[in-house]
């Protein structure tokens, strides 16, 4: 079945409640926008040549018409890539060449950037812009069925080589996330609204399909990310409002309400993950907001979907074992297993390290061009999340590292082994090694230990240098230089020890 099955259901049976607002704002209600999506399926088709299977990729900030691409993209049984609006032109070209994207969906403050990254300007199709309210108008295009197998989207992870793997996600995995929704995160009701504080190239967009089922609302802030403020104004106006967000966004979100005193009874659900939140931050949530928490562990290449820790586990404060279950990342969900496992792939008594393993429907169908990497990621048929945990004896899981070294600030995955190489293309730096800090507002902030070869460099030639070759975002916040790098006696420096100095 085709995950835009869920957008035509809603319009036959929901037509005419409101389906997308601007701020407080409708916008369109379900009929009219299942009739804009079948049309821009239709000009995919017709006027763009996209056929069933092909990639079109979204290179967008949040806005209505993100997901009337994304919709119409699956509507047409074509292939949605989603990229992070931040990344750089040089990443934004790899992913463009890898995916074999057709067309490009495109916001008019990134259209430079989609041409300064190799785009085909014959292949751009600006959001929003005159030719897309036209294209919305136009010859409706026949929901295109597609089997359970089929892929649906290509998600691009950040690797730690620094090329990015796509992860191929299928109409199952989707559908199949959806449904984990409502089985082990939150029920939807017609009346609840989605706000898209967090970007909808990643998690929050996710988030979409469960609520399109239900018929509930979809809210685009007018900034078009998160603004606490605005956020609480929105929670007044329009109600019953979840979102997802990155722990970074809850601690913001909690410290306006505490210093404003402002009403936080509109908020709904409030899903985080993305990166660890401190347990001290979650009590001053808890204490603030009150049982309006949840908070979900998954991958890319199991969208949403390991675990989840629901609010009845957050609040029930008389539980001998509470504060180490508010700790953790929850319990399996429903549609799949968990297991931790030793270096043979063999499962570890309860209390034990291992590496966190998952199967289920939700577990991508692998990486797109990268047979070696899904051999070794999907070996004996289990993911291999390449997070470190142990599970306790009531099925809840804790994270303890991440043997990837990826550093998670703000919600965003940053792999250093990417910053290192960049930073290496320097002639004064003979050796790099970065690593993540903890940050009470970002989660982590990137540390780059930096060996020169010769005098050290000033900061701001390397962070023009980064600027020049990687996000903004994945820049260190702070370099520092030291005579060596600590190593094994393997040669393998050792990062734990780095850590251990911050």
């Amino acid at each position: 079945m085709n995950i835009a099955h869920l957008l035509q259901r809603s319009a036959l049976v929901h037509g005419d409640r409101p389906a997308v607002l601007v701020g407080a704002r409708p916008l369109h209600d379900y009929r009219q926008l299942a009739a804009r999506v079948a049309a821009l399926a239709g000009h995919l088709r017709l006027r763009c040549g996209v056929q069933p299977g092909e990639r079109v990729l979204i290179y967008s900030a949040n806005c209505p018409e993100y997901l009337e691409a994304l919709h119409a993209i699956h509507w047409a049984g074509a292939v949605s890539v989603p990229v992070n609006y931040k990344l750089h032109a040089r990443e934004l070209a790899y992913v463009l060449g890898d995916s074999g994207a057709r067309v490009v969906c495109v916001s008019a403050e990134l259209r430079d950037a989609a041409f300064a990254a190799g785009a085909d300007p014959a292949a751009l199709q600006l959001l929003g812009g005159p030719g897309w309210s036209q294209a919305a108008r136009g010859v409706p295009l026949a929901l295109q069925e597609r089997a359970p197998q089929d892929l649906a989207s290509l998600f691009y992870t950040s690797g730690t080589t620094g090329r990015p793997k796509g992860v191929m996600q299928t109409q199952r995995n989707l559908l199949a996330m959806t449904m984990a929704y409502f089985t082990d995160v939150d029920e939807v009701h017609p009346d609840d609204a989605m706000v898209y504080a967090a970007p909808m190239s990643h998690g929050a967009g996710l988030y979409n399909y469960a609520h399109m089922l239900r018929g509930a609302r979809h809210v685009v802030p007018e900034s078009g990310g998160f603004d606490a403020a605005e956020l609480v104004q929105l929670a007044a106006g329009v109600g019953r409002l979840s979102l997802f967000a990155a722990p970074t966004m809850v601690h913001r979100l909690v410290e306006h309400i505490r210093s404003t005193g402002a009403d936080a009874s509109g908020f709904k659900t409030i899903v985080y993950g993305g990166g660890p939140m401190y347990v001290d931050d979650l009590r001053r949530a808890l204490d603030t907001m009150g049982q309006k928490f949840v908070q979900i562990y998954g991958q890319g290449e199991s969208p949403m979907t390991i675990t989840a820790l629901a609010r009845e586990h957050l609040m029930d404060t008389r539980h001998p074992r509470w504060e180490q279950r508010i700790a953790s990342v929850g319990v399996a969900h429903a549609c799949v297993e968990v297991r931790v496992a030793d270096a043979h792939d063999e499962p570890v008594p309860p209390g034990e390290l291992g590496e966190v393993l998952v199967r289920g429907d939700t577990v991508m169908a692998g990486y797109w061009n990268n047979p070696e990497a899904t051999a070794q990621t999907l070996r004996g048929g289990w993911l291999h999340t390449g997070d470190v945990g142990q599970l306790d004896v009531d099925g809840f899981l804790t994270l303890r590292d991440r043997s990837k070294d990826v550093i998670i600030s703000g919600g965003s995955n940053i792999y250093p082994r990417e910053v290192e190489e960049v930073l290496l293309l320097h002639p004064r730096v003979s050796e790099v090694a970065v690593v993540g800090k903890a940050d009470a507002e970002w989660g982590e902030v990137v540390i780059a230990f930096v060996v020169a070869d010769g005098e050290p460099v000033p900061d701001a030639e390397l962070d023009a240098l980064c600027l020049e070759h990687i996000a903004r975002f994945k820049r260190p916040k702070q370099y520092r230089w030291v005579p060596a790098l600590p190593k094994n006696s393997y040669g393998k420096v050792l990062k734990t020890e780095l850590r251990a100095r911050l």
